[in-house]
């Protein structure tokens, strides 16, 4: 697993990463895929966990409805700092 500024990366998957200062939570998306997939935590092990939890049930349910697991990035992804 690697972190770089607000981006998380599990087994080829990217998911941003926000802070809500109004409810106290870390929450992202998980890019470059079809489905909207999202996971928040109350503190950045929580959030890397729940970002690690949707990769593995994506994959699962992937192999599970014999579908195309999507998410390996091999081309640069842009992300924009505000």
């Amino acid at each position: 697993m690697n972190r770089i500024n607000n981006v998380l990366t599990y087994r080829g998957f990217l998911g941003s990463v926000h802070f809500s200062s109004e409810d106290n939570v870390f929450f992202g998306k998980v890019e470059g895929v079809n489905d909207l997939i999202t996971f928040e935590g109350e503190t950045v092990q929580t959030l890397t966990d729940a970002f690690r939890y949707v990769i593995d049930e994506h994959i699962n349910d992937c192999e599970n409805e014999n579908t195309s697991v999507e998410g390996n990035y091999k081309e640069s992804f842009n992300v924009s700092y505000a």
